[in-house]
């Protein structure tokens, strides 16, 4: 990965964008392309739709999505201390002692995620899971009053945490799932604008997904894509306390994950397939028997349907802080991309 690319993916995980709050990070994706694409539509919902080769008639959508998970403020008690509910879902126990940054009109505010001490608890308290309404964020403010002065319910806030380098080729950080997605969208492109296509390439930095797959609905009904190829990251099963018989063995570093399923269509899985084999780009392989929580499942059910595919990016600890992922994954999925997309015919029949 050259270091333009390293500066980009560390900027777009480093920037809060929450679902529904997905812009600065959208605008860091656009501005990012602008000078690669043909066009580029940021639509009513957020999403960010870039495209190349217009005027061809097969259009083949990429999505990944650029919102992550986070929380937003429901309530500021009397003495200014504020309430929250999740955008999004994680585990409450991983946000005591945390820090994060509101996002509101007025700029950032920052705050730690507050609990009573443990000296304080009784032992049944001790036992007991974390609840949401068993912790609070701190601002510093001594009174409602004050603490209104600078925040609003509604605002909402992430984990502030940066993004770091854990040994080598492997990053830690929180919304890996799945800006990774977006990046590898915005790679691909770059790479295929140095090429001829015989197809359209949309890439599309969707939103709302950790809600409800929302932004994918929208850009997919609007792009109207005969195929696409949704990227996200998945589950590994390379660290303690995983079962490989339910999820599959998933290694960080041994290549993006390819999926087989009913929500994967048969010709573009055994087309990466061939791709994958022919430039010798490292895979894996997980089931999947239903459909997926991914915008791949919207895609398909776009419209009349797409033909739609899945890629996944090995990630360690998802939905935390420190969610581990490794670039060797992130370079491998877009080679496989840019290949499967720069071979592709002007047109191609993915009917079973």
């Amino acid at each position: 990965m050259n270091k333009p690319s390293q500066d980009f993916l560390k900027a777009l995980l480093e920037t809060p964008s929450p679902s529904g709050y997905e812009q600065p990070a959208a605008k860091l994706w656009r501005d990012y392309i602008k000078d690669s694409v043909d066009e580029l539509i940021p639509d009513v919902h957020g999403n960010s739709i870039a495209v190349l080769n217009p005027k061809a008639e097969f259009k083949f959508m990429l999505a990944g999505h650029i919102d992550e998970i986070g929380l937003m403020i429901t309530h500021v008690d009397e003495k200014g201390y504020i309430y929250t509910a999740q955008i999004g879902g994680m585990d409450p126990s991983l946000l005591v002692g945390q820090r994060v940054i509101i996002m509101n009109e007025k700029g950032p505010v920052l705050g730690v995620i507050g609990r009573k001490a443990i000296h304080l608890m009784q032992p049944d308290e001790r036992k007991k899971g974390v609840e949401m309404e068993n912790i609070w964020v701190d601002i510093g403010s001594g009174s409602k009053k004050e603490a209104e002065k600078r925040v609003s319910v509604g605002d909402p806030m992430v984990i502030d945490v940066a993004s770091r380098t854990l040994n080598g080729d492997k990053i830690v950080s929180r919304a890996t799932d799945d800006k990774a997605g977006a990046f590898i969208v915005a790679e691909v492109l770059k790479a295929l604008s140095k090429k001829k296509l015989n197809i359209s390439v949309i890439g599309v930095a969707t939103v709302q997904e950790e809600i409800g797959l929302r932004g994918a609905i929208t850009s997919a009904y609007r792009v109207n894509p005969q195929a696409a190829i949704a990227i996200d990251v998945t589950f590994a099963s390379d660290h303690p306390e995983t079962d490989p018989k339910k999820i599959g063995t998933v290694k960080l570093g041994s290549g993006p994950v390819l999926h087989r399923g009913p929500n994967i269509n048969p010709i573009i899985e055994k087309e990466l397939f061939k791709i994958a084999k022919a430039k010798k780009i490292p895979y894996q392989l997980t089931a999947e028997a239903r459909a997926t929580g991914t915008d791949a499942n919207a895609i398909q059910l776009s419209r009349g349907g797409a033909a739609t595919g899945l890629i996944s990016i090995p990630n360690r600890y998802m939905h935390t802080p420190v969610e581990v992922i490794s670039t060797k994954d992130l370079d491998n999925c877009i080679k496989l991309i840019t290949e499967f997309l720069a071979a592709h015919p002007a047109n191609r029949d993915y009917r079973p």
